[in-house]
């Protein structure tokens, strides 16, 4: 077995789903897996000239390769049919090739009912907290108890340890909103980093490539104030099109934070680090980054700083990518 694995840096919307759909087009990989999150989770990707967004089924779809929607996701099932409807009226074939964990949670109606009067730290509403409570209280419900789910079950142990597969896992969300590594209580109620992948029935033997994803400048979608009073930061908004994919609410803007960034990258063990939406700032003009404040003159003078940081401090492969195709 094979394993790669995308993770987001930050706080989501780093441009995971552009990164794993492009990965896919290797043509490589036999499997796709989500591995962490649902439907809270919003993934935009161009395949074919047309815009999709995914939620919680995996981009393998694009490229006809298995998807799995892993053991530690949780879904919403009226929700995913209505993904599945939705990709299948643009030509996609979702049935032939999605597969769902048997052991994934399933997001109730009292779940969502819990999650939508809840609006202390501004969560999407989307009924993964609750379900994530009902899992580790033990009294969650599992895939293998829905009827609807019963063609696309399979046993991940048994699916990924008989054959000899090449796996690419897409995460969601981001590394800065991990339940444990976040800035808490403003963190989404799953872990994101790499130790989600890896519970999925993953060897740590079997990883290859860590791919992590990361603007050159940061985003948020909360209710912390993350945003400074600038022009600047309302220009990353305008130019960069902040707006969250799932909830449709605008993104706060940030320069990016180069301590955090290292600390997510040790953690995770990356090799290979992307940085996303550079023609952003090249459009803005401004090159700046935090922690340690430093501004740059040029593109090419903050290329030459992070190549320093993260291939010569951390030993990552470091890659350079504009919106919303190319890497």
């Amino acid at each position: 077995m094979i394993v790669d694995v995308v993770l987001g840096m930050a706080h989501g919307d780093e441009g995971k789903g552009k990164v794993t759909h492009h990965l896919l087009k290797s043509g490589e990989y036999t499997h796709c897996m989500r591995f962490n999150g649902g439907c809270n989770a919003g993934h935009t990707i161009y395949h074919n000239g047309e815009k999709h967004v995914t939620h919680s089924i995996p981009s393998g779809v694009f490229h006809g390769v298995t998807s799995i929607i892993g053991a530690g996701c949780v879904i919403d099932v009226p929700k995913l049919f209505q993904e599945i409807e939705e990709l299948e009226k643009s030509g996609i074939d979702v049935r032939s090739h999605l597969k769902i964990a048997y052991n994934a949670h399933i997001i109730t109606d009292e779940s969502l009912a819990e999650d939508s009067t809840d609006t202390r730290i501004g969560t999407t509403r989307t009924g993964n907290g609750p379900t994530y409570r009902k899992k580790y209280g033990r009294r969650g419900v599992r895939a293998d108890e829905i009827p609807e789910l019963q063609p696309f079950l399979i046993d991940l142990m048994e699916k990924l340890h008989t054959k000899n597969p090449t796996i690419l896992m897409e995460g969601a969300q981001g590394f800065r909103l991990d339940i444990d590594w976040g800035d808490y209580p403003y963190v989404t109620s799953s872990h994101c980093g790499i130790a989600a992948a890896l519970q999925n029935g993953i060897s740590p033997r079997d990883l290859r490539d860590i791919w992590g994803v990361a603007k050159i400048y940061e985003t948020y979608v909360g209710k912390k104030q993350f945003q400074p009073k600038g022009r600047v930061f309302e220009a990353m908004q305008q130019v960069g099109e902040e707006y969250g994919a799932t909830t449709g609410r605008q993104r706060q803007c940030n320069w990016m934070n180069v301590n955090q960034l290292r600390q997510a990258v040790a953690v995770n063990g990356v090799n290979k680090l992307i940085f996303n939406k550079m023609d952003v700032l090249r459009e803005i003009g401004q090159w700046r980054v935090l922690n340690p404040d430093s501004y740059f003159d040029s593109e090419a003078e903050i290329r030459e700083y992070l190549e320093f940081i993260f291939t010569g401090k951390h030993g990552a492969e470091v890659f350079f990518s504009d919106t919303p195709h190319a890497i």
